[in-house]
């Protein structure tokens, strides 16, 4: 087995559908264990692993980044599979369009999208049952875009090489055979120049997390960001960057953090003007801030926008609670706000959609001018006072004064026993 894995196996990988993606990733890597009876105990117990089931390499490396102490260094950190999920149904993304991920890490996203569309592009003859009672999904009704699928849909970028070997393995664990993952930093000067059809209005759909913090070479960024917005904050050059990576009428849902949202200086209203005024800003979420327990707590909301258009309305929703505890333990729980914003979001009405006590409501663009383009939840939201009535002092003195009595009485009494 140690001579097959470390011979052969490995040297596959580097040659693995022509040379290219996965295998791109794959020329370093050595297979570090030497010790026979060491490789069977690890396969045996890999094989007891589920690891088919949802996404399983990215719990993985959740459990490896929890163990360095180097995790998040660039401000990396998973997003959990249930935002995932509920970002690509915000969006609907289809088989016929080009998905995109400026910092992919794991590729979390881009495999959640190939788990929605093999969901809501299955037969009912195509849906089968698992061993363990599950429904798998075959995705028979994709067979007119397997070629798209395999070759042309997904594409993910990133600058550590270690979660792109994890994100094309991922990608080829769920179906797609040759992913367009690659190696670069997608704010820097080279990624117009390396990747021209992708930098510049190559894409139909964007789903992101991307980093909220890290190391930036502010004279490396590509100019057409910074002149945008100003700023070496990479949370607001990564909007500003899928802004551009965008097709004309592209839709995106990215994550940022609430800075992002209410941040006073003038990058971050430059850029909450550019998403309002030259885009169709559609919807916040606000997320509840445990939901990156345990690697972060920052408060974050889910922005969507389409590229172009315009904004009349702007969807917000409060959610509190997504169906974990919101500590570090993120134990499930019964209380879930996401499928009733998913609910609320497909069904948002701006004539019906008003009542700001609420936690989902519309807000015209006007509310939104005259706020400096603030794109909190919390500036809009109005709370209901319910008046509460006191007796007069003098009848809770009186109250106060018979409750004394009959505490004393009471004690006259117990004293009469002893």
């Amino acid at each position: 087995m140690l001579s097959v894995v470390r011979d052969q196996v490995f040297p596959h990988f580097r040659k693995l559908n022509g040379g290219t993606t996965f295998a791109e990733y794959m020329q370093d890597a050595q297979l570090m264990v030497q010790k026979p009876n060491l490789l069977v105990s690890a396969v045996n117990m890999i094989d007891k692993l589920p690891i088919t089931e949802g996404d399983a390499k990215g719990d993985l490396y959740e459990y490896l980044l929890s163990k360095l102490t180097t995790a998040g260094i660039n401000g990396q950190f998973r997003t959990p599979r249930h935002i995932i999920r509920f970002m690509a149904e915000l969006l609907e993304p289809k088989p016929t369009e080009t998905i995109g991920d400026p910092a992919c890490g794991t590729a979390g996203f881009l495999v959640g999208v190939m788990q929605y569309l093999l969901e809501t592009h299955t037969s009912k003859q195509g849906r089968l049952k698992g061993e363990d009672g599950a429904t798998i999904y075959t995705g028979d009704l994709l067979e007119p875009y397997r070629k798209q699928i395999q070759n042309g849909m997904f594409h993910g970028f990133d600058f550590d090489s270690t979660m792109l070997r994890i994100a094309s393995m991922n990608l080829m664990l769920h179906g797609v055979d040759s992913p367009d993952i690659h190696y670069q930093d997608t704010l820097s000067n080279s990624f117009p120049e390396k990747f021209p059809k992708q930098a510049t209005g190559g894409f139909d759909v964007i789903l992101a997390n991307p980093p909220f913090k890290g190391s930036l070479d502010e004279g490396d960024v590509h100019p057409t960001l910074t002149q945008a917005v100003k700023t070496k904050k990479t949370e607001l050059l990564f909007v500003a960057l899928i802004m551009r990576m965008l097709k004309k009428g592209g839709r995106s849902a990215t994550i940022v953090p609430d800075g992002v949202l209410f941040g006073s200086s003038k990058a971050h209203q430059a850029l909450r003007t550019i998403l309002v005024k030259d885009n169709q800003l559609e919807a916040v979420f606000s997320l509840p801030s445990g939901v990156f327990k345990p690697y972060a707590g920052v408060s974050t909301a889910i922005v969507v926008f389409t590229k172009g258009g315009k904004t009349d309305h702007v969807f917000f929703y409060d959610v509190k609670d997504d169906g974990f505890s919101l500590d570090d333990k993120r134990d499930p729980v019964s209380e879930n706000d996401l499928p009733d914003a998913l609910a609320r979001w497909r069904k948002k009405n701006s004539k019906k959609d008003t009542d700001r006590t609420a936690k989902h409501f519309m807000v015209p663009l006007k509310d939104i001018e005259a706020k400096d383009y603030d794109l909190s939840i919390n500036r809009y939201k109005e709370t209901s006072h319910v008046e509460v009535t006191y007796d007069p002092p003098k009848r809770i003195i009186a109250k106060l004064r018979k409750l004394e009595a009959e505490i004393a009485k009471d004690l006259d009494d117990l004293e009469g026993m002893l």
